[in-house]
């Protein structure tokens, strides 16, 4: 397959930005990693001619769980000589996935039912497999998912202690016991939270919430921990393998009328991917659990590793290099 080829530029741990900002961020990166012919160079959405002449381009959005996930995929790939390169960094499921529609993007790390909420925001996934099938009818015609993994990763709202306890709330207390207090609590999350169904607009239909008032942080990093830690916020959309829930002492609310679905790791790719690289692929998945997740999530947000590094021990342990 030839030799492996690397473009690792700015692959260190990131904290997310406002999405206003990854928007241009991206725009300007997606230009300087495109075909130098001069046919992009006007629309840096068009696709990349490394997308189209056998370089697999490997997307992750701007949080450090996708560039971990990324890593896995692109690393795994690199080992069975498959060329490689990455866009990191993209910024919200609303860029990132037009740039899988048009090709400059050829693979990302995503996940099945907030990617079926984007697509379709009143669709609802009974199963991992319901919520893939869905997910799969509502994808442009050039895209398809790949096999799940069993690990899951979910939007949630989560309190921090001092408001848990002011309000007498533990892990086993549910969304709907806000439906009281939601009005004296400021709520953090990412720009685009605020209009998705598994955001705003579905805690209100669903359970009738109505916060105080709403904090546009990011999508559950360091913007948000931070608000939420220092009471910024009182309540946030934390992501469930997030390990500073457990060190800050959070408490994360039970989801009792199943807003946030199921959140399967599956690779979203181009059907132009190659037949190898999707056994690739599926083999990753078939390895990756919540558990594991949380494991590789806490290395890079706690202990600061790098996440290729925390990659290319992860798939070396399970066999996969």
């Amino acid at each position: 397959m030839g030799t492996v080829t690397f473009f690792l530029a700015s692959r260190s741990t990131r904290t997310r930005a406002a999405a206003v900002v990854v928007a241009a961020a991206a725009a300007v990166a997606l230009s300087a990693c495109g075909s130098s012919s001069g046919s992009t160079a006007g629309n840096p959405l068009a696709p990349s001619a490394n997308a189209q002449g056998g370089v697999i381009t490997v997307g992750s959005n701007n949080f450090s769980e996708s560039t971990i996930l990324a890593d896995l995929y692109g690393h795994a790939l690199a080992a069975k000589g498959f060329k490689v390169k990455y866009h990191p960094n993209i910024g919200s499921r609303e860029i990132s996935y037009g740039l899988m529609k048009n090709g400059a993007v050829t693979l990302m790390p995503e996940y099945n039912g907030a990617l079926l909420s984007y697509l379709d925001p009143k669709a609802v996934g009974t199963s991992t497999a319901d919520t893939d099938a869905k997910t799969a009818a509502k994808l442009n015609s050039t895209l398809q998912l790949l096999n799940p993994s069993a690990a899951e990763d979910k939007d949630s709202l989560t309190v921090n202690a001092a408001t848990a306890k002011q309000l007498n709330l533990t892990p086993t207390s549910t969304v709907s016991s806000l439906s009281k207090v939601a009005g004296s609590l400021v709520i953090g999350a990412s720009p685009e939270f605020q209009t998705r169904e598994q955001g705003l607009v579905g805690l209100k239909d669903a359970y009738g919430l109505t916060f105080k008032s709403y904090k546009a942080l990011d999508a559950g990093g360091t913007l948000t921990e931070t608000a939420l830690q220092n009471g910024n916020v009182q309540i946030a959309d934390i992501f469930t393998t997030d390990s500073l829930i457990q060190k800050n002492g959070w408490v994360t609310l039970v989801d009792d009328k199943g807003l946030f679905g199921f959140q399967n790791v599956v690779p979203l790719a181009n059907k132009s991917l190659p037949a190898g690289a999707v056994s690739v692929l599926n083999d990753v998945s078939s390895k990756l659990t919540t558990a594991g997740l949380m494991q590789l999530d806490a290395q890079v947000g706690a202990q600061g590793a790098d996440p290729g590094a925390v990659a290319d021990a992860w798939l070396k342990a399970n066999g996969l290099s």
